[in-house]
């Protein structure tokens, strides 16, 4: 790399050529591109050290140099060229982009760009917004941008060095502390990246240890293992202690790096026409002769530069094809977390309408407990139908238990083999309530499992008072017997043999007091986990949060209202069960109360009963015809119409109760709820989207300017990662 010089032995032209394709599509912003930086403080000899390197003149004025980052790249050609142009910073605007990628020139020989140098670098300032003047503060004075000198030759090797604006800790004209900030952010930028060798430009007049570039690279190559010292100015050097320490340095014997030192001498105002082998002579004498020749002098910098940048190219390429490759799939994910493009109505309509669709199949999936039809079912909330099943069989259970307000008498044996060894027998003596008392523990586990009785408070504020307290339910009491006393003596009338038609109603109501609060507690439970059901899945079909908040958002007030017309339904079943005549046609009723009779007139007989085994066999209980008319001598009106109305209520509370318990899921959750043409279920379907106005479309699931600017990002850099992976590739 000397514009004019002599052939050098050529590195891996294909893998160097094609990471420079890849920082011309300023791929680095992405990525981080194996390169050679050279950086320094301010007049550390770096302008001096890269017209040495590469051939170009670049001027020691500070108004024209060093204020921007200057990209220079050789490649081996048939004919001299020299390309210039201006590659826009990472943030640079559309319109910025557009008029610095304007500015092109192109030299014929490099003789002709040596000439012209200093006037393209004025134009290339101007390009760039750079102030010409530094007592104005029209513009800026350093900038992002890229300047990318590109030099063609027969004598060239392949060989790129990004040179960086020098480091100062002090304001001078036309400068700002803002500047500074600036510059070292811009150096921090480049030298970060693991794929960056960094040559640390150190003049040898000064301390390395006060040198700001060392301590910064040392931030980010803690090891020193990428960073290359470059000592500059040995004739400057006089004092026989200062040429030791700079000996000491360059020996590894003070702040070591893994890729050492080199030092060497470049030309300064009085050496415009000395060639660089006469002034290298400088290192033939003492104590410069003493140090490692492969250590001293441009030539044997250039040949370590060239082993580093194709060392590095070849050792990062695999990764950096890696990378490249991990980086279109994170993007094309982030992108598909945003869903297809929604600019106008057609694309709204058709991406809310997709969303709907894979709603209702996630819906009917759930109703069907189809739970291989999407891995969304491991989440557990998405499992409806198996939660309002367990919470339907509680409900019945609990209802079963201590729905009624008071025990009946237990005029019957039940069935014992069914109950838990050790368990009383149920007081009312229903058998289907022992049964459930087997199961409700393991039932109420799953309820603590989906938390139904645990309600966040944002789902308080949606359901509001569509839900009640979700409290247990007190157990009944055993006085019945007084209890209907007690309500035949305050009802009673002129009644011969018979009592009044409405103490079975009274005693029903009051038996049933507990259903409404109970039933309240059910449809609670099963609307908390519809809620959440409808939350959940919604989140799985729609994963950009602004479109599924604005499409809850819009459809709650709708879910609200079904869940409360639901409510309405098992309100009105209440009402209808607790507070009319009771009365059924069922003959299941006759029999229960025939039985009911049957059994009090044997437990009278069964003191007169004899035992008598001698005509069957077995032991049999006899009873004299007489006995029998004679039974119920005892007992006085008042007391044989008590265990009438107590036995009829018990029958008729039997037979309502499961009639409720089938009805209340029947209609209030599984047709109001789940299946009906009114169940929440159905709010946010296809019908839904194609009745929403423009206006809504738009604010439901138009994407808002930070999603427009976020697709637009990801898909420019998606084009720009693709274009280098052909690359990369070829």
């Amino acid at each position: 790399m000397t514009v004019t010089g002599k052939i050098s032995i050529l590195s891996d032209p294909s893998l160097l050529e094609k990471v420079d394709k890849l920082r011309e599509l300023n791929i680095g912003q992405h990525v981080p591109l194996p390169q050679l930086v050279v950086a320094g403080d301010q007049s550390s000899g770096k302008s001096s050290l890269l017209e040495s390197l590469t051939g170009i003149p670049f001027p020691k004025d500070q108004s024209v140099c060093t204020r921007h980052a200057t990209q220079i790249t050789s490649r081996r050609d048939s004919h001299d060229r020299v390309d210039i142009r201006i590659i826009p910073g990472p943030r640079a605007s559309d319109e910025h982009r557009k008029h610095v990628g304007a500015f092109s020139k192109s030299m014929p020989s490099g003789l002709e760009f040596r000439k012209q140098f200093v006037s393209i670098l004025q134009k290339a300032h101007e390009r760039m917004g750079l102030r010409a003047d530094f007592s104005t503060e029209n513009s800026t004075t350093f900038s992002e941008d890229i300047l990318k000198i590109e030099v063609h030759g027969p004598h060239e090797d392949y060989l790129t060095i990004i040179d960086l604006p020098g480091i100062f800790r002090t304001k001078t004209i036309g400068t700002t502390k803002e500047d500074m900030v600036m510059v070292k952010e811009l150096v921090k930028g480049y030298i970060k990246d693991e794929r960056t060798i960094i040559l640390a430009v150190l003049p040898s007049t000064t301390d390395v240890a006060t040198q700001e570039i060392l301590e910064l690279a040392e931030d980010y190559d803690k090891d020193g293992v990428r960073t290359l010292g470059v000592l500059t100015k040995p004739d400057l050097v006089h004092e026989l202690s200062a040429r030791a320490t700079v000996c000491d340095v360059i020996q590894g014997k003070k702040r070591p790096l893994t890729l050492g030192y080199f030092i060497v001498r470049n030309r300064g105002p009085e050496d415009a026409l000395k060639e660089q082998s006469e002034l290298d002579q400088t290192f033939q004498l003492q104590p410069w002769i003493e140090l490692p020749q492969d250590r001293v002098g441009i030539p044997a910098l250039k040949e370590q530069l060239r082993m580093l940048h194709s060392d590095i190219t070849e050792r990062e390429y695999p990764k950096l094809l890696y990378d490249v490759n991990n980086q279109i799939k994170a993007c094309k994910k982030e992108l598909d977390s945003l869903g297809p493009p929604r600019q106008d109505e057609r694309e709204q309509r058709s991406f809310l309408s997709r969303i709907a669709g894979t709603f209702q199949e996630l819906t009917r999936a759930a109703l069907a407990a189809d739970y291989n039809a999407d891995i969304a079912f491991d989440q557990d909330d998405l499992r409806l139908i198996t939660h309002v099943v367990n919470i339907t069989n509680v409900f019945s259970a609990e209802f079963q238990l201590s729905a009624h307000s008071r025990h009946f008498q237990n005029i019957e044996l039940p069935e014992l083999s069914v109950l838990p060894e050790g368990a009383d027998i149920p007081p009312d003596g229903h058998c289907g309530a022992s049964s459930a008392w087997l199961t409700m523990d393991s039932l109420q586990e799953m309820l603590e499992v989906v938390k139904v009785n645990d309600i966040t408070p944002e789902e308080q504020a949606e359901l509001g008072d569509v839900i009640g307290p979700l409290h247990a339910t007190t157990m009944p009491c055993d006085d019945v017997a007084s209890w209907i006393k007690d309500i035949y003596l305050r009802t009673r009338g002129l009644d011969l043999g018979t009592f009044n038609a409405n103490v079975v109603a009274m005693a029903f109501s009051e038996q049933s007091r507990k259903w409404g609060d109970m039933t309240k507690l059910y449809m609670s439970r099963v609307i908390i986990v519809l809620h959440r059901f409808i939350a959940s899945a919604l989140r799985s079909v729609c994963p950009e949060d602004q479109s599924r908040r604005q499409v809850w958002s819009s459809i709650l007030d709708s879910l609200v209202e079904r869940y409360r017309m639901a409510v309405d339904q098992a309100n009105l079943l209440v009402e209808v069960e607790r507070h009319k005549r009771p009365y059924t046609l069922n003959r299941q009723f006759a029999d229960a109360l025939s039985k009911a009779r049957g059994y009090r007139i044997t437990e009278l007989l069964r003191p007169k009963a004899r035992k008598d085994g001698r005509q069957y066999g077995e032991p049999q209980y006899m009873v004299n015809l007489d006995d029998i008319a004679k039974v119920a001598e005892g007992k006085s009106n008042t007391e044989q119409l008590q265990e009438e109305i107590h036995d009829i209520l018990r029958a008729y509370y039997r037979l309502a109760l499961d009639r409720f318990i089938d009805n209340i899921f029947q209609l209030a959750v599984d047709y109001s709820l789940l299946h009906g043409p009114k169940s929440p279920l159905k709010v946010f379907t296809h019908e839904w989207v194609i009745n929403l106005e423009p206006e809504q479309l738009e604010r439901i699931v138009g994407e808002t300017k930070s999603a427009k600017k976020r697709r637009s990002r990801l898909a420019k850099k998606i084009d720009d990662l693709s274009n280098a992976l052909k690359i990369l590739k070829t």
